[in-house]
């Protein structure tokens, strides 16, 4: 069987200038590919699911779901210096807010810089901006072959990742079976599991990243393990939870945080 890569470059991709709260959240990662699936242009679509809103079009689903990659946040640092190592006042280069809250708790004099692109050009900001360092998603640089630059792995206890974080989504349309037999052996069902307490979650939120929203659920043999937090735009609250459960509940769960966040002030942040 042959196949074509059809590159969309959306408009997350183009304007990189411009925070992504700016030009519609995470979604602009993937409505132009969407528009080219219910087109006809493209049978799938690959994307990285931390980009892809809660509700998707209604002709459209996602048809499989790989293993999960590493979920982590890594830093990519000068000197290859790790987190407790930073100098004091350390300029580190993000463009998420989730990242930011998280690490202005960690590190209460660090000095945030905005950056978006791509990870060689976020990585080449470290000289180009002169900063100490950029945080990152551990998953796309082991995809992209950069591991050997990864001076350190976050732990999940210090950053909680973006819902989704590590997991791809293979999105096609509804009423194309055959599409979706062919592509239904790259189903990984923990992995299921895990990114539906997730994005449950995510969805009883309300929440893109309009605010600061991170999940992060383990599969252990029939358990599942969900964190999850909620910050202000300006990192002065932070509210975190923690719920454990069956894995066959995994909905149930991600609705259960959301709601002891939600009751613990969530609703005046959102």
């Amino acid at each position: 069987m042959q196949t074509e890569i059809i590159a969309i470059k959306t408009k997350g991709d183009k304007l990189q200038d411009i925070a992504l709260v700016k030009i519609g959240g995470k979604g602009v990662f993937v409505k132009e590919i969407e528009e080219a699936l219910l087109r006809g242009d493209i049978h799938i679509a690959v994307h990285s699911m931390k980009d892809v809103p809660v509700e998707l079009p209604d002709d459209l689903e996602i048809g499989a779901v790989p293993k999960r990659e590493d979920s982590r946040d890594v830093l990519v640092s000068k000197d290859n210096r790790k987190i407790e190592e930073l100098r004091k006042g350390a300029r580190i280069g993000t463009g998420s807010l989730r990242r930011t809250i998280q690490l202005q708790n960690l590190l209460p004099d660090v000095e945030i810089v905005p950056i978006r692109g791509n990870l060689d050009t976020r990585i080449k900001k470290i000289v180009t901006e002169d900063l100490d360092g950029v945080i990152v998603a551990a998953a796309g640089m082991r995809r992209m072959g950069l591991i050997s630059e990864i001076s350190q792995y976050i732990p999940v206890e210090w950053m909680i990742p973006s819902a989704g974080q590590g997991v791809l989504g293979i999105e096609l349309r509804k009423n194309d079976k055959e599409t979706k037999d062919l592509v239904a052996f790259m189903n990984h069902l923990d992995t299921v599991i895990e990114l539906s307490a997730e994005r449950t979650f995510l969805k009883h939120l309300g929440g893109g990243c309009q605010v600061p929203i991170g999940a992060i659920c383990k599969k252990q043999d029939d358990r599942l393990i969900l964190r999850g937090l909620l910050g202000s735009v300006d990192g002065s609250v932070i509210i975190s939870d923690e719920v454990r459960g069956s894995s066959e509940d995994a909905e149930k769960i991600g609705r259960e945080m959301a709601e002891n966040i939600l009751a613990r002030g969530g609703r005046a942040i959102l």
